[in-house]
């Protein structure tokens, strides 16, 4: 017989990468990947948050970008990108440390409606 393995909760650190792609193309200016990836560089070692190599850290800054392309976000010209206005939908919203999600919290009340 298979154990099924259950994965019912996840926890996953934030994309500091993304963030970082996110907070540099929301400046309403258009770069070349190279100027990009220099600011996200540079900030993501000001938060101590560049781990990995420079290299491994580029290929993945720029999937990201590529991904952001393709979902309509970041706009493409030639080898320019500029961030768009749907560009801070990229992000998940911010929950504060302690709060319980919408989900769970209603989860026990229809337990107990489902019983009575």
């Amino acid at each position: 017989m298979a154990i099924s393995k259950k994965n019912a909760f996840s926890r996953r650190l934030p994309d500091l990468v993304t963030e970082e792609l996110v907070a540099v193309l929301s400046q309403k200016q258009q770069f070349e990947f190279k100027e990009l990836f220099d600011q996200v560089h540079a900030n993501l070692r000001a938060r101590n948050a560049a781990s990995g190599g420079e290299e491994m850290l580029r290929l993945r800054a720029y999937e990201k970008l590529q991904n952001l392309v393709a979902r309509g976000m970041v706009k493409k010209t030639l080898k320019k990108y500029k961030g768009l206005a749907s560009l801070s939908k990229a992000l998940p919203p911010k929950v504060e440390p302690g709060a319980v999600p919408a989900v769970a919290a209603a989860e026990p009340a229809a337990a107990a409606a489902a019983v009575s």
